[in-house]
């Protein structure tokens, strides 16, 4: 199957509303450039959850493949679980765009740096492996924009926690280089795609102290002034909706309660998941006041875990209370 740039600046549309972006005219023309800069996407110390994550959500409404819309609508050079080549002939591509520089470098995956960084091999060729940590040392250094799909890549996640055997980092605390950080476990696809939105078209970011977008990490969806943290927005949250109910006190008597008292971690969490996961539900068995979150993980009873938050996973169980 084939798809038309049409079909992919469609995508694109879906995508970039959802997280309120104005510059889709502008991405139309950075699209149609031939000079526009490639792709490449490498593999850390990951689940690869957030190459699912952004597979599932083009499946949802079409295209129908993350593989038809980056590598016939934009310049994808590599990404090692979508890409048809493999072993060398792959990676010498990889490395003739390497050469020229005119790449965006999207990192999916904390680096481990233990043992030479030897726990995670990203490719070899004519024999000569190359680790995860020299990639991205290398490829860091003269990407035109870096971008960290997911905590992992942008903090260290899942594989930095604990005593760490691999010694795990984040990107940025790795190479020291910029990065834009689309933090969550997984990413939220809409806003990978806002990322690379901004880079084709030359807006600029705002980032927070994390590096991450203040658009995504830290507004209401409906503005900047309003509070920062999924609790300050939250519908059961009583000081936010009067007619919230009362703290939840277990997992058994939930449906319409704050989950504060159950470990979840909204009051200290950063993020724009309320109209920002998949689509708007009609479920009669949510309740009312959460039909707006109603994809969240808030909605279906599941206390907020703060994955987007750089102490995501944490020390605690994620069922603690959040202080």
């Amino acid at each position: 199957m084939t798809i038309s740039r049409r079909d992919f600046l469609r995508y694109c549309g879906l995508s970039t509303a959802a997280v309120f972006s104005s510059q889709f005219a502008l991405v139309r023309e950075a699209l149609a450039n031939p000079l526009a800069p490639s792709v490449i996407w490498l593999h850390g110390s990951s689940c690869t959850g957030c190459s699912v994550s952004f597979l599932n959500r083009i499946s949802d409404s079409g295209p129908f493949t993350i593989k038809e819309v980056l590598t016939q609508s934009v310049n994808l050079i590599y990404h090692a679980t979508l890409m048809t080549p493999a072993g060398d002939p792959a990676v010498a591509e990889l490395k003739r765009v390497y050469d020229s520089g005119n790449y965006v470098l999207v990192l999916e995956g904390g680096v481990p740096t233990a043992f030479g960084g030897g726990p995670c091999i990203v490719y070899s060729l004519h024999g000569q492996e190359t680790t995860y940590q020299q990639a991205v040392q290398e490829m860091a250094a003269r990407a035109l924009k870096i971008v960290c799909v997911g905590t992992c890549a942008s903090f260290g996640g899942i594989p930095a926690s604990g005593s760490n055997p691999t010694g795990v980092m984040g990107v940025h605390d790795l190479t020291g280089q910029p990065t834009i950080n689309i933090s969550g476990c997984p990413a939220n696809p809409d806003w990978v795609v806002w990322a690379i939105v901004q880079i084709l078209t030359n807006t600029p970011v705002i980032l927070d102290s994390d590096n991450r977008p203040v658009d995504l990490y830290g507004k209401y969806l409906s503005g900047a002034s309003a509070p920062s943290f999924i609790h300050d927005k939250c519908a059961r949250n009583s000081s936010v909706n009067p007619a919230a109910l009362a703290l939840a006190t277990s997992f058994s008597d939930c449906n319409g309660h704050c989950l504060r008292n159950l470990g979840c971690r909204g009051p200290v969490t950063k993020a724009r998941c309320d109209g920002c996961w998949n689509i708007k539900a009609t479920d009669s068995s949510i309740p009312a006041t959460d039909l707006w979150r109603a994809n969240s993980c808030i909605s279906v009873n599941a206390p907020c875990n703060g994955c987007v938050e750089k102490t995501f996973p944490g020390p605690q169980s994620f069922y603690d209370l959040y202080s």
